[in-house]
């Protein structure tokens, strides 16, 4: 008996595809998702032939603006986005990392200045491909597994 994972459809919203298992909670986090107050359906470790096992997460009636979706690059960089209008595929987004990220990222430096003084952190993306971060003040080098999110 075959048995399918039944989600109402979604009329017009964004749904972010392909998000790593372990990742899906920190990608509600890092876009707010928990304060909407519109329809959202959460998918975790579902079946998935190209990852093993992969996330969800459909948003009714919200559309993100291009530096949002950029953010999630850093913690889940082969997510894709669906933007839906009228029940049917109206755009696909591939994610993609920005060339620097402000106020986003704690700088793992304890002595760095914006651990100490009230004022964003700011890092240059130094490789892409295995999501490198280097502090604008310290210039410490943060690697993707050491990113810790505002």
């Amino acid at each position: 008996m075959k048995k399918e994972l039944q989600v109402a459809a979604l009329e017009n919203g964004t749904v972010i595809d392909h998000i790593p298992s372990e990742q899906v909670f920190k990608v509600v986090s890092i876009l707010g998702i928990e304060h909407l107050k519109t329809p959202v359906t959460i998918g975790y470790s579902l079946d998935s032939k190209k990852m093993g096992k992969k996330g969800i997460v459909k948003i009714s009636n919200k559309f993100f603006e291009e530096d949002e979706i950029n953010r999630l690059s850093l913690i889940a960089p082969s997510v894709k986005l669906n933007i839906i209008r009228d029940y049917e595929v109206a755009e696909k987004k591939q994610v993609s990392l920005p060339d620097s990220v402000t106020g986003l990222v704690k700088c793992n430096n304890p002595k760095c200045i914006t651990n100490n003084e009230p004022m964003p952190t700011h890092f240059s993306v130094i490789d892409k491909e295995n999501v490198t971060l280097k502090c604008h003040y310290c210039e410490i080098k943060i690697k993707k597994e050491d990113i810790i999110l505002l």
